[in-house]
């Protein structure tokens, strides 16, 4: 008979899997937080029996997709007259209209109720 050691050769070789506690410790944010993510298809994952299970590469993933990197300000474009006029280019005015609000529903019941009284 073969005795089985408690770690098998396979155990050590393969990834270990994280759970979304662990994740969410990781990242600063709640364990909802990751698993909702997770439902919505917005990081990668693993499922299995059920329950999100997570991998390095994973967190590494998540990381990437939610970096977000500074905006490289742009020298500013100096303004240059127009050539010509033309009718094109001329504004049109905007007529302003004057808005109403409208009677809430609960006051005109109130009006029909004390009519028919």
């Amino acid at each position: 008979m073969t005795s089985h050691s408690r770690h098998s050769v396979t155990a050590v070789t393969l990834p270990p899997l994280y759970r979304p506690a662990a994740v969410a410790q990781a990242l600063g944010c709640s364990e909802w937080w990751v698993k909702e993510q997770a439902r919505r298809g917005r990081i990668p994952f693993i499922r299995t029996g059920g329950a999100y299970r997570f991998t390095a590469e994973h967190y590494a993933e998540i990381i990437r997709v939610f970096e977000q990197r500074p905006v490289r300000a742009q020298p500013p474009v100096p303004e240059t007259a127009p050539a010509s006029r033309s009718r094109r280019s001329r504004a049109v005015p905007v007529v302003a209209t004057q808005l109403r609000a409208k009677q809430p529903r609960r006051a005109a019941r109130v009006d029909h109720q004390l009519a028919s009284v």
